[in-house]
């Protein structure tokens, strides 16, 4: 099978018979697909724009301007011995647990494209620092999903301890002194000169990052309306739903599942509705992780020609996931939860959509310069004990 889809004729075929199938579902069901576009949009509008866009201008202003460089030095000493990346890289890591997917991944690439850092630490970074962020797990997920802060909390340590579990392991992906040897990495500078143009470029390019995202979001948006309307996923959640039989998996179970494997905002919704507390928190913590193919996407489009390698995300991103979903199958049975009595009636994506625009914009924009202003404090403490080592005279 591995062979015949490695022939050109084969997928072009296979590709050309996706798109004719897609072209007949938007002919069969057109005012489905424009009313899938608008809810997509409106939750680019609602939440992606205000919480991705700061965040973007954030990472892209700490690494141009050098501040990941200084950051590194006082971070080396427990970076490298944990994660076995440079202290630089500590940026990428904390922007990708506040600022959410795919602010984490977005830096790391940046941090190797300015040499920050290896290549082989940017692929170490890729495996774990793409996370979700916290506004999305406490308010949508626990709040919004679940009804209850603290299936929200429980959700996040868990995130939060797998994301750390992937990058030790990942500490080990291509150690040696021989590839450590192999990859140079210049010495940053600290160029506040060019704060101006470091200031337009980051907001030209988030803009232009945060639409590249809401086109991707609104695409897998319409494409899972199309996919339910054409009776393609639930046949397909029927069959696997006899494979994951023996797992405890029925029908309506495996459709949640291939939801949240292709986009998680739809995906998480979908566990409003029945089943047992400890199931659906399983299965949202292995959303969370994995993150979906609409995430994995936005990714691959960042990639681009940096020559770094997929496979280490897309392994980390599963590790994630299965161990999120492990380590909250743990803490539901030493803290246990009861299912809430009232329904959840929320449309898929129309529950998030329905935040209000400039509270987002408000509090994402407002966490956004505390954190740079954090930062820029640290990195300047760091180059005034630097220039003190240099001014002190040798006895």
């Amino acid at each position: 099978m591995s062979r015949l889809l490695c022939r050109q004729r084969v997928r072009e075929v296979l590709l050309g018979a996706a798109l004719l199938c897609a072209t007949l579902a938007l002919l069969l069901y057109p005012s489905d697909a424009i009313q899938a576009a608008k809810d997509g949009l409106l939750l680019c509008y609602n939440v992606i724009i205000p919480s991705l866009f700061p965040f973007f201008v954030l990472s892209s202003l700490v690494v141009e301007l050098g501040l990941a460089g200084y950051l590194g030095r006082l971070l080396e000493g427990i970076m490298r011995p944990v994660f076995n990346v440079s202290g630089a890289c500590a940026c990428a890591f904390a922007l990708g647990f506040i600022g959410g997917y795919p602010v984490g991944a977005k830096t790391a690439i940046r941090l190797y494209e300015t040499g920050m850092c290896t290549k082989t630490e940017a692929e170490r970074l890729l495996a774990f620092c793409n996370n979700s962020g916290p506004a999305f797990i406490l308010g949508v997920v626990g709040a919004g999903v679940f009804a209850s802060s603290r299936v929200g909390v429980l959700l996040y340590l868990a995130h939060a301890a797998a994301s750390v579990c992937i990058g030790v392991l990942f500490r080990f992906y291509k150690a040696g002194p021989r590839s450590a040897a192999g990859e140079m990495r210049p010495q940053p500078r600290f160029e506040a000169r060019r704060f101006t143009a470091a200031f337009t470029g980051s907001i030209q390019n988030s803009f232009r990052s945060t639409l590249n995202i809401c086109a991707f979001v609104v695409f897998f948006t319409v494409v899972i309306k199309l996919l339910f309307l054409s009776g393609f996923l639930p046949a397909l959640a029927r069959v696997l739903g006899g494979v994951l039989a023996p797992l405890g998996m029925t029908q309506a179970w495996t459709e949640r599942l291939l939801t949240g494997l292709i986009e998680i905002s739809s995906g998480v919704w979908t566990l409003s509705g029945d089943g047992t507390m400890a199931g659906r928190m399983s299965m949202a913590a292995f959303m969370l992780g994995w993150a979906g193919f609409s995430v994995h996407c936005q990714v691959l489009s960042f990639l681009g020609g940096s020559g770094l390698s997929v496979k280490t995300y897309l392994i980390g991103k599963l590790l994630h996931g299965g161990l999120s979903a492990l380590f909250v199958s743990g803490l539901v049975r030493l803290f246990p939860l009861r299912a809430p009595v009232s329904d959840y009636l929320a449309e898929q994506v129309a529950g998030i959509a329905a935040l209000e625009f400039h509270t987002a914009l408000t509090i994402s924009t407002v966490c956004a310069w505390v954190l740079f202003l954090f930062f820029l404090f640290v990195a300047c403490a760091a180059a005034r004990k630097g220039l003190g080592k240099r001014r002190r005279p040798v006895l």
